[in-house]
Formats: C-alpha cells, sequence, structure tokens
C-alpha cells in the first residue's frame, strides 16, 4: 500500500507532523524559522529535512534545491498567519500586506508541489473575523487553482486529547470535497490526572535524579504516552515565588483567581480593579477528574496551576496534556520548550485528520 509523503511548513516542533507519521504518512520536510524547534524537529524526524529558514527568503530556485523533487508530495500541511485578510484592506494589494505575506509564501509551495491535499491549521476566530473574511479569501484562492475547500473547527477534547483545545482546519483537496465525518471522534474523554498523575511520585525527588516509570501503565492513554524504557525528560519542576504559591494554595480543583483572599492582592488599587479586570482563567487549577484548559505557550506567565502542587505544570506534564508522548523531547531553554509544546497542534488531533486524509486518498485512487 503506498504511503503518502507530506511537508510541513511553519512546522514549530512538531505536533502536526507527527499526527501525520503516527498515521502512516512520510515526512519529508519541516520548515520553520525558530531555531530551538527545529532542532527539536530534527530530533524526531530523522528522515526529514529539517530547514531553519525564514520561508520568506526562499525563492523556487532555493526550494528545489532544498526538498528536490515536489511532484512526490502527497500533501503540504503547516499554520501560515492569515490575519492579513480584511475587506478594511480593500484599497490594497493583499500580497503587500506584511501579515499576509507568510501566507503566500506558504501557496508558493503549493504551486509548486500541486498536492492532492493541503491543511492549514489556525485560529477559529479566523472563521468570523471580519464576517469571515478571510474564510471567503482563502477558499476563493484555493478555487482559483481547481482545489476543494472545507473548514472544521475541533475540540482537542474529542479526538483523545486530555485538553479542551479549539483550532480551525481548512482541508483542501483536488477532486472530491473532503468529508469531515471521516475524522473519527473518540467518546471516552481523557483527564488531567491519566495524562499527568503518575508523575506525581517523582514531587520531591532530587533534582539531579533521572526520573524514571518503574510501574507498568494502568490505561491505554498512558501506555501511550510511555517511553520504551520509562524515562521521562523534560519534568523539570519549578516553584514560582512564595506569594504566589500562597495565592494559589487557596483556588480549589477548577478554581481560580475569585479564590484568592483579597487582601493577598498586592496594592489597593489591585484589590480595587485588578480583579475586575482578571479574566477567568487566571489562577485557574487544573481538575483531576476533567479535561485540562488550553495548554497555551507562556512559561512563568501561564494562567493555570498544578491540579494538586503550587506550580505550573512542568514541560513534560503540559506535553503529555498536548498528547506528546514522553520519549518526544523537547529542545532549547525552558522558555523556548514551553512555547513548542504551547504552540503545538496535539498529535493525537493530527493523527486523528490524518487517518481521515489518508482513507480519502485511498479511495480517491481507486476510483480513478
Amino acid at each position: 500500500m503506498k504511503r503518502y509523503q507530506y511537508i510541513d511548513l511553519f512546522c514549530g516542533c512538531g505536533g502536526l507532523s507527527l499526527g501525520f507519521e503516527q498515521a502512516g504518512f512520510i515526512p519529508r520536510a519541516g520548515i520553520d524559522f525558530k531555531e530551538s524547534a527545529i532542532n527539536t524537529y530534527r530530533k524526531h524526524f530523522k528522515n526529514a529535512k529539517a530547514i531553519c529558514v525564514d520561508i520568506s527568503s526562499m525563492d523556487e530556485e532555493r526550494i528545489k534545491k532544498e526538498l528536490g523533487d515536489l511532484s512526490k508530495i502527497d500533501v503540504i500541511i503547516g499554520g501560515p498567519p492569515c490575519q492579513g485578510f480584511s475587506n478594511a484592506n480593500k484599497n490594497f494589494v493583499e500580497e503587500d500586506d506584511p501579515r499576509n505575506k507568510l501566507f503566500f509564501e506558504f501557496m508558493k509551495f503549493v504551486d509548486l508541489a500541486q498536492p492532492s491535499v493541503v491543511v492549514i491549521e489556525n485560529v477559529p476566530q479566523i472563521i468570523t473575523k471580519n464576517n469571515g473574511y478571510a474564510k471567503k479569501r482563502i477558499t476563493e484562492i484555493f478555487e482559483e487553482r481547481k482545489y476543494n475547500v472545507i473548514n472544521a473547527i475541533l475540540d482537542a477534547s474529542d479526538y483523545g486529547v486530555p485538553q479542551k483545545r479549539m483550532r480551525n482546519f481548512f482541508i483542501i483537496t483536488k477532486g472530491v470535497s473532503f468529508d469531515v465525518s471521516r475524522i473519527v471522534k473518540n467518546h471516552e474523554k481523557i483527564t488531567v490526572k491519566e495524562a499527568i498523575g503518575e508523575l506525581y511520585e517523582f514531587e520531591n525527588q532530587d533534582k539531579n535524579s533521572e526520573v524514571v516509570l518503574k510501574y507498568p501503565p494502568v490505561t491505554e492513554y498512558q501506555r501511550y504516552l510511555r517511553a520504551s524504557d520509562g524515562i521521562v525528560k523534560n519534568h523539570d519542576i519549578h516553584y514560582p515565588a512564595e506569594i504566589q504559591q500562597k495565592r494559589i494554595s487557596y483556588v480549589p480543583q477548577g478554581g481560580n483567581w475569585k479564590d484568592v483572599p483579597e487582601e493577598l492582592w498586592e496594592t489597593k488599587r489591585t484589590q480595587k480593579t485588578g480583579r475586575k479586570n482578571r479574566h477567568s482563567s487566571a489562577y485557574k487549577r487544573l481538575k483531576e477528574d476533567d479535561v485540562s484548559v488550553t495548554i497555551d505557550a507562556g512559561n512563568q506567565h501561564s494562567n493555570y496551576y498544578h491540579p494538586i502542587y503550587n506550580r505550573i505544570p512542568t514541560v513534560r506534564e503540559a506535553a503529555r496534556i498536548q498528547s506528546f508522548p514522553d520519549d518526544f523531547v523537547f529542545e532549547g531553554t525552558m522558555t523556548e520548550q514551553y512555547l513548542q509544546v504551547g504552540n503545538a497542534v496535539p498529535p493525537l488531533l493530527a493523527k486523528c485528520i490524518a487517518m481521515a486524509i489518508k482513507e480519502h486518498l485511498q479511495n480517491e485512487e481507486e476510483n480513478n
């Protein structure tokens, strides 16, 4: 059976790529301008070409030199910025809007490769902003190239990821339109405790000691996460300032800043206005028996806290909530690692999409 090939543009550390690889696709290349993210990508996709470059600096000649024959690419995936599409910009050439530049760089690869499928991931707001103008223009741009465009806003928690995370996916195909109902949901919700509970025992372990899980996994999700040697990397535990720990100590699971006593906010001004201005996600404590809130790209500035301990989740805990297995190790500084995890598409969500696309491609081949 044919194994389909893909390239990942704006690949980050490779969450989208990992899901496609898990579904049996072959990664040919990942391109991103962040060095730490590309180092992580290179570590895990050894047969793909990992290129650290500003994509706008790659002209047609360099693309062909770096990637070779693009006619064998079946799928292009990635998350190009699309914020520049606005009906307020009608007096300008949209290619000249710097916010659109990267989208049209993405299109350069599409025009060269002519893939059977293109997947574009972005925030859900892209569909409704400016009365859906961005969606309209993206659809027009691809329809001009004889592609069919559909979009779906998916919640990662419906696809085996222990996290409520809404993302929009454009799934763009040659030939028959993609059927979103092919993306199979996981009807069993995975909880925060299932994702990170087996790491609790290492809370007070010596920082220089290796974290090794010695007991067999209990659930299917834990089996998926577990490295073959049981070693857990990127689990460096850091506690915030004492005042922060004190504040969060008052917050029950599922609670937020409203549970913090008034006198623990720094100033009278903060007490009077800061509480009112805070978002409900501030000082949010995760619930063990529920899915997580959306994992963000923060570090000490994250808005969510561990369900048991008075600290934010470690990089590894955040990665497990994002559905990265333990053998997926993140490179760079801790801040860079948090960015990589928070910016990624959850691999298990990506796998569900990729499995449906594979079925679509196989059906197209059988019918032609």
